[in-house]
């Protein structure tokens, strides 16, 4: 049976910056600690230690980037567990958050409307914000300055992770030189462009990062409950064998080469 927003006692996380290899850990290792029912219900806000390049679970590693660009700007690239397209990720410019959730919140419905579901708190957030924010299938944020952020989603062991990066400032022609795919999208039309695609926060409300997080956490506990929490030592001890057995070996970077 399907359940809803308040049924479940949510929890919130917002740690420390962590390295990217470790992100992309705590989400398999929290999605599964909610599937089986040891942990609530949970909203993980990220702080990034470094930048990094997220590609999808089944995206290309060649094809999406340009290796010898990421090394030369110190950006390090990982894989996640969901599909969608490669984010690029630099801290402080950058708005990240997870949601781990019972299968039970998106039963019945297809990836378009629980892609719907999961993003209507952010866009009622935004809105509060003076963005007027809509969720663009099937897994952007947009307004009518740009795209916001991008989602992606998976379901696994009876649980559903749902997964947004949102840019707050962005270095575009940065991004264009260590991104293939966003090169070739937007070579005719030049790096001014990226700029336009992309309308970060930071332009749009002209509130520091900290402000923004800060409505868009108010947002979900007024809507759904939200009580404060950290990571539980058993949850990071395994987030840690993941990132180093799993994450951050060859076979899984470049899985799809």
């Amino acid at each position: 049976m399907r359940t809803h927003w308040r049924d479940h006692g949510w929890q919130l996380i917002h740690d420390a910056p962590q390295p990217p290899l470790l992100h992309m850990a705590l989400d398999e290792a929290l999605t599964d600690e909610v599937a089986a029912g040891r942990r609530p219900p949970t909203l993980r806000v990220w702080e990034w230690a470094s930048p990094a390049v997220v590609i999808g679970r089944f995206q290309s590693l060649r094809n999406e980037v340009d290796g010898e660009a990421a090394r030369r700007h110190g950006i390090e690239v990982v894989r996640r567990i969901s599909g969608g397209g490669a984010m690029f990720i630099e801290p402080g410019n950058t708005i990240t958050y997870s949601i781990y959730a019972p299968a039970s919140l998106v039963e019945g419905l297809s990836f378009q409307e629980s892609y719907a579901l999961m993003d209507a708190w952010v866009i009622a957030a935004l809105g509060e914000l003076g963005i007027r924010a809509w969720y663009q299938p099937l897994n952007d944020i947009a307004s009518d300055a740009g795209k916001i952020g991008g989602a992606a989603q998976t379901r696994r062991g009876g649980a559903v992770l749902h997964h947004v990066t949102m840019a707050y400032d962005i270095d575009a022609a940065k991004m264009l030189e260590v991104l293939r795919i966003g090169r070739e999208k937007l070579s005719d039309k030049g790096t001014r462009s990226a700029a336009k695609r992309v309308d970060p926060l930071r332009s749009q409300t002209g509130l520091p990062r900290e402000a923004v997080i800060a409505r868009m956490v108010d947002t979900f506990r007024r809507r759904h409950g939200l009580a404060d929490d950290a990571l539980r030592p058993g949850e990071l001890a395994r987030a840690q064998a993941l990132a180093q057995h799993k994450f951050g070996t060859a076979p899984w970077l470049a899985d799809v080469p």
